[in-house]
């Protein structure tokens, strides 16, 4: 396997077939003390994270990472949940033609995409209500999803992130030599901006040698107010209560502790 030397730009021969995937899971929680205070949490997960509002992230992604949006579908889902899947084509693989269509160059790129899904957990008898959404980013070619995560992070509340980041597959250099990595990284966290990370204990998985990585983070730093739907006496006895329990759940989540 060809070695990638930091700074080097690697010379290719034909198409970049390497593909690149980033999966991105996040959870955001809040205590719901009654029913009023759990249907308040309803409400505000289904407006503020249904199809459309969701798509509008993924297509912001595209334009993060430079690619063309070739197709889009989403669907809300009854009583709540919402997907959405975006088809995509490398800007970098050639660009477009004067009637917006890929160039030929870009075709094999068209299989790219970019698909969420939300599952919102409002258990009953439980005083914690939380909301998961998984973004699951496919590239080929030169770009990296990577370079997503703070666009992500900026439209999306988390407690918990779990990012994974895989590639696979082969390309061949100027010499017909298979090349099984074509950038450098260390860590998911290289490519999340320091202001984020500040908030958040990180822990790193790092399989090099398989091109694997992933990144766990869970918050550490709480506005307390944000995760109640009505307004609270921050310092008192029963709100410390309440957040050590949210803090429990994400601590749950985090390791996959059973209830």
């Amino acid at each position: 396997m060809k070695k990638l030397v930091i700074g080097e730009k690697l010379k290719l021969v034909g198409f970049n077939n390497l593909t690149k995937a980033l999966s991105f899971n996040l959870y955001d929680f809040c205590v719901a003390r009654n029913e009023s205070e759990r249907l308040s949490y309803q409400k505000y997960i289904s407006e503020r994270y249904n199809a459309k509002n969701v798509t509008k992230v993924l297509t912001g992604i595209c334009d993060i990472i430079e690619a063309q949006v070739l197709a889009v579908s989403d669907q809300d889902y009854d009583p709540w949940g919402a997907s959405s899947m975006v088809l995509m084509s490398d800007l970098k693989g050639g660009g477009v033609d004067s009637d917006g269509s890929p160039k030929s160059s870009a075709m094999h790129l068209d299989k790219s995409h970019i698909c969420a899904h939300t599952y919102p957990d409002f258990h009953n008898q439980g005083k914690v209500c939380s909301f998961r959404i998984d973004i699951d980013i496919s590239t080929c070619g030169e770009i990296s999803p990577l370079t997503a995560l703070n666009f992500m992070f900026k439209n999306f509340d988390a407690d918990v992130v779990v990012a994974d980041y895989v590639v696979r597959g082969f390309t061949r250099d100027e010499d017909g030599r298979r090349v099984y990595m074509d950038h450098q990284v260390n860590s998911i966290q290289d490519y999340i901006d320091e202001r984020v990370l500040a908030d958040y204990h990180c822990i790193d998985l790092a399989l090099q040698s398989e091109n694997i990585w992933q990144t766990k983070m869970l918050r550490v730093k709480h506005d307390v107010s944000s995760y109640f739907r009505d307004p609270v006496e921050v310092g008192s006895d029963e709100t410390k209560g309440y957040m050590e329990m949210i803090k429990r759940e994400m601590r749950g989540v985090l390791h996959m502790w059973p209830d």
